[in-house]
């Protein structure tokens, strides 16, 4: 009965406190006006009440007495030791061993050779030796030709090594000899009697040795000299000397980092393109580049001056010039994107023997003179578009005065050299404004395949001469490399050169011709190659060259090689 009315006292109160909160709730409601935004729909829910005599369960809800458990330790002997943790075993492929030295041979097409070898020997823990040889030839033989076009190319070095406690330094020196062809003669202008009276070949000689010392920890940071002679077998020989120094300032607790340049350069001609009369030229220069580094947080500052002496030997004459040396650079967005730009200059010491290493067909006549640039106005963004793929995208102004630029020479009326036939270059100089745009994306895919890309559009301005002589408009090319298995590799090259112009003009005795400009077409070439790796040391490879077979011309009058396959193998040793 009690348990009952208890029942019967808990189901009233539930009810009066249903029935209060409905009231509250009601008297809460807001007597504004209310906005019914759809039909209202009522519903009723199913009631329910609490049963006034709940069914109990005596076995469920009788209280239970508690059972306690208890556990009597007994000590037991033992002589078992649990064996330690061992970490798991992983495979590791095994070190590929690097060597010190490698030769490599091929030959192919053309009658080509093409040989390397590279050596390098550790004295001991502070000395060592080393050297390179390097051979280039062909034999020629392209097609339409009425002169030889076999050339060769051979260079040696040699060098010593030495590191000390606190500083390092290296002596070297090296030979080159090269022989080519005046054979770009125009055709049909001349004809085979003509070829037949001509002796086209050229060579060129060279011997140059030097040193570079460097500090760990001094105020004179690293300094290097460098003797040069080049010539040929036409008499012509230059002689040049180059020291250069770097020094670390200290001025108020900053550090003002400072170049000094010592560039001298004589040389002579036996005569000039049109008389025997002897070609001299020759000039000294100091430069002196203070520079001070500004970093703050993502920018990176750079502010100098490059001073430059410049004195004529042979006009006598001496002139200043200052150029401005400021770069910048800033990260946007840490190494996804970095913004750079600048402007620089400087007096660029051209030399005959840059001139033979960029076009071998120039005659041994040439006025050498410098070029002034007066300023490199550069501006880009560069980074990481993701952790294997990188770019970098720039723009240049360039203003150049006395700027080099090669030409054809003229067919000469009455010619007594090999080279008056209009089969080699000349050097004009103008001033000439260059404008440029770039563009670079490397991709490294994986560990074994990379892929890289550039192009770059150029436009000029000059302002004596009719077209800015030789230069491209446009410029691209395309690489990749991709190791295929353990075994074998392979690789390829895609190269474009845009449109080019050149002068064609006979300065005959009587009636000389007008000078008519040509353009040479644009060219395409592509490379390949395929290696297998026998062992660590020995590779097999093959080579292909110009595989589009294009008969393009490098240089008015001069056509390139046709396909051209070489194959060959490389050693790596140790001795």
């Amino acid at each position: 009965m009690t348990n009952k009315i208890k029942y019967i006292f808990i189901a009233t109160i539930f009810t009066a406190s249903t029935v209060f909160a409905q009231e509250r709730t009601k008297d809460t409601l807001d007597p504004e006006v209310v906005n019914v935004v759809k039909p209202y729909t009522p519903t009723i829910s199913d009631a329910f009440k609490v049963k006034e005599t709940p069914t109990l369960d005596d076995e469920t809800t009788a209280t239970k007495k508690p059972i306690k458990y208890n556990i009597f330790s007994i000590p037991v002997a033992s002589t078992f030791t649990p064996a330690k943790g061992k970490a798991a075993s992983v495979n590791k492929a095994k070190q590929e061993k690097l060597y010190d030295n490698y030769a490599s041979l091929g030959v192919g097409t053309y009658t080509t050779i093409l040989g390397e070898v590279y050596l390098n020997h550790a004295l001991s823990r502070t000395e060592s030796v080393g050297g390179y040889l390097s051979h280039h030839s062909s034999g020629g033989g392209i097609e339409g030709l009425l002169l030889d076009d076999k050339f060769s190319n051979t260079n040696l070095n040699v060098n010593y090594s030495k590191k000390l406690r606190d500083y390092s330094w290296t002596v070297d020196g090296g030979f080159l000899y090269q022989t080519y062809n005046w054979y770009g003669l125009p055709q049909p202008y001349f004809d085979a009697t003509t070829a037949d009276t001509l002796d086209v070949s050229h060579s060129y000689y060279g011997a140059n040795f030097g040193g570079k010392i460097k500090f760990d920890d001094a105020w004179f940071k690293d300094g290097s000299v460098r003797f040069r002679r080049f010539g040929d077998n036409q008499g012509s020989g230059e002689n040049r000397f180059v020291a250069k120094g770097k020094v670390n300032i200290p001025v108020q607790g900053e550090t003002i980092s400072t170049s000094i340049t010592l560039d001298y350069l004589s040389g002579s001609f036996d005569r000039n393109y049109y008389t025997d009369d002897e070609l001299k030229y020759g000039n000294f220069n100091v430069g002196v580049a203070p520079s001070y580094q500004l970093i703050e947080d993502d920018l990176t500052l750079n502010l100098g001056v490059n001073l430059v002496y410049l004195n004529d030997t042979e006009a006598g004459e001496n002139k200043f010039y200052l150029y401005p040396n400021i770069t910048a650079s800033y990260r946007l967005v840490d190494e996804l994107l970095i913004a750079y730009g600048g402007i620089e200059g400087g007096l660029i010491q051209n030399t005959y023997e840059d001139f033979a290493q960029i076009n071998p067909f120039v005659s041994p006549t040439l006025f050498v003179a410098p070029t002034d640039q007066q300023y490199n106005a550069s501006v880009g963004l560069k980074g990481r578009l993701s952790n294997n793929m990188s770019y970098n995208i720039s723009g240049h102004y360039l203003a150049d005065r006395n700027k080099a630029l090669y030409r054809a020479n003229s067919i000469l009326g009455g010619a007594t050299e090999d080279y008056q036939y209009g089969n080699s270059y000349r050097i004009v100089y103008d001033d000439v404004s260059t404008f440029s745009l770039a563009g670079e994306l490397n991709v490294d895919v994986n560990r074994n395949f990379k892929l890289g890309m550039k192009a770059e559009y150029f436009a000029y301005s000059t302002d004596a001469e009719a077209e800015p002589w030789n230069l491209p408009d446009i410029k691209a090319s395309l690489f990749m490399d991709y190791q295929i298995n353990e075994h074998w590799f392979a690789g390829a090259g895609l190269f474009y050169v845009g449109e080019r112009k050149d002068l064609f003009y006979e300065e005959a005795t009587f009636f000389p011709t007008t000078p008519m400009t040509i353009t040479l077409d644009s060219y395409f070439d592509a490379n390949a190659h395929l290696g297998y790796k026998v062992n660590s040391q020995l590779s097999v490879y093959a080579k292909a060259n110009n595989i589009a077979n294009q008969d393009y011309q490098r240089w008015l009058n001069y056509p390139v090689q046709g396909i051209q396959f070489l194959a060959g193998a490389t050693y790596q040793f140790d001795f």
